[in-house]
Order: structure tokens, then C-alpha cells, then sequence
């Protein structure tokens, strides 16, 4: 691979991420927030190694028998695009000869985040771990990801819409790994996320500047597929699920709702949320799931 595709340090850490293979463990919570990190890692028995560049930053250690690394995406699809691309590379792609190694080393990734949920039945505070999800960003359309592209959930959603939404960007739809999924049934809502590439106009809310389909929400809202609706609204699920799904990689979304845009209600204690997320989370995995 050309030193132009895959880009290293000089220190031989790979760009962004400024990580080492050795660095980081092969089961991988991401969250948003930079901050987040060290809200999850102080939960570990033991932080071996904390890297920072940018708005990546990285603590990896052990929980119980368990080694995992914390990583912050940062916000949206496109920074996940360049997270799970370099940490693959790390573990598949031999950084010293940059040839692919013989034998591929599935990761495991599972996103603690916060979303908006879009039924009233899902209430500010609750929990979603997200069953699949429809990506309005357009990331995989760089990809050939014909499954993605092509799932019959979109025919449907689609035929739903009925020309009220020509979708500027054409959607994928992914699915989270169904045996990470079968942990998080209790006490939490499961159901499809939409993914989007922004946060005002791109989830429906309009300030000063209008937005294209003020019915949007509406549209969403009212979907079902296979008994299935769209519960929530965020801006990385669809982006991690395609990739791993892509790459042979495990993955999980799990959200606090901080927001119910059916309610226009917003959590009045959103740092508890998180922290009971975070909590609830790693419980599973100190427990071995």
C-alpha cells in the first residue's frame, strides 16, 4: 500500500489515531466525547496506555480479565470513517511491509453515545441499543457495499415516503451484531437508529436557516419494517455498523436518550444518563458476555 493511501508517523504510529498495533485491544468502546474516555476508563482496574491527538483520544487497559480500549470518535460519520479504517489497520494490515497479514483479526466495537428518540414511547433517560440502522450520511456509497445499498428496508422506506422525501443522499442500512444484541434486551428499547451527517437541519430541527422537508420527523416516525420502527436519532450508528459489517468486525450501538423531539422534551439530567449507560455497559462486559 502506497505511503499515500496508508499514512504513518514518523514514529510509525498510524495518522490520525497516532496509535501502535500494541496500543490498543481488540474489543473497542467508542464514544463522542473526548472527555468520555476518561469517564469509561476510570471504571478499568488498569490503564496500561493514553494516547491523544486531536479530538481521538485512546486508554487502553483491563477490566477484570478483560482488556478493551476506550476511543472518542469525535462527532459524525466522516470522523468514524477514519476510526474504523486505522484501528483495522492496525490489527490486519502489517504497518512495517504494508501488506495485508495472512490472518484477519475480527474486532469488536461498541458505541456508548446519546441520541434523540423519535417516539413518545421512548422516553428521555431510557435506553436503546440499536437492533440496525439507516444511514442518511452516504459514507457507504463510497464503498461497494451492494447489501448495504440495496437492503429491502430501503425499497420500503422509500415506497413509505412516496416521493414526499427524494433523500439527497442515498441511504444504506447495516445491522448490529445479533449476538452482541441479545445482552441489552433488558431495560432497554430496541429498534432501528437513523444516522445523520449533522445535527440542525440533517435531524429536522430548523433555527434560521429552513429546512428542505419540515415533515422529516414525521416521515420517520411513522415508518415500520418487519414489525420494526425507527426509535431514535443520532450520527454515528449506521457509519460503524456498515464498516464492521464491510471488514468483518462485531458491533454494537448503545444510546442514553437525552432528547424526545415527539415530547420536545430534553433530559434535565443528562450527565446522569450517560454515566448510568456507561455503568449498565461495562457490567456486561466485566460479566464476560
Amino acid at each position: 500500500m502506497k505511503s499515500s493511501e496508508l499514512i504513518l508517523n514518523k514514529d510509525g504510529s498510524i495518522y490520525h489515531l497516532h496509535l501502535q498495533p500494541e496500543q490498543v485491544a481488540p474489543l473497542i468502546i467508542t464514544v463522542g466525547d473526548p472527555d468520555r474516555v476518561a469517564q469509561v476508563s476510570r471504571y478499568f482496574d488498569r490503564v496500561e496506555t493514553r494516547v491523544r491527538k486531536r479530538e481521538f483520544v485512546t486508554h487502553t487497559g483491563w477490566l477484570g480479565k478483560t482488556r478493551l480500549s476506550v476511543i472518542s470518535t469525535g462527532i459524525g460519520p466522516d470522523n468514524v470513517d477514519i476510526v474504523l479504517n486505522e484501528l483495522d489497520a492496525l490489527f490486519n494490515i502489517d504497518l512495517t511491509t504494508r501488506m495485508l497479514k495472512p490472518q484477519l483479526t475480527p474486532l469488536t466495537f461498541i458505541r456508548l453515545g446519546t441520541a434523540g428518540s423519535l417516539q413518545l414511547e421512548v422516553p428521555v433517560d431510557a435506553f436503546v441499543a440499536s437492533y440496525g440502522a439507516i444511514g442518511m450520511d452516504g459514507l457507504l456509497q463510497f464503498y461497494d457495499a451492494a447489501e448495504q445499498q440495496n437492503h429491502p428496508l430501503l425499497a420500503a422506506l422509500r415506497n413509505h415516503c412516496n416521493g414526499a422525501w427524494d433523500f439527497p443522499l442515498a441511504p444504506y442500512f447495516a445491522e448490529a451484531d445479533q449476538g452482541l444484541l441479545q445482552y441489552f434486551t433488558e431495560n432497554f428499547h430496541q429498534g432501528i437508529t437513523a444516522t445523520n451527517p449533522g445535527f440542525y437541519g440533517p435531524q429536522g430541527r430548523q433555527l434560521r436557516a429552513i429546512v428542505r422537508q419540515p415533515r422529516y420527523l414525521d416521515l420517520l416516525q411513522s415508518f415500520e419494517f418487519q414489525e420494526k420502527r425507527i426509535v431514535n436519532l443520532e450520527m454515528e450508528t449506521a457509519a460503524i455498523y456498515g464498516l464492521s459489517q464491510l471488514m468483518g468486525h462485531r458491533a454494537l450501538s448503545l444510546s442514553a436518550i437525552l432528547a424526545n423531539r415527539a415530547a420536545g422534551q430534553f433530559s434535565r439530567n443528562p450527565a446522569q444518563s450517560v454515566r448510568r449507560l456507561l455503568e449498565t455497559a461495562l457490567e456486561k462486559i466485566s460479566s464476560g458476555f
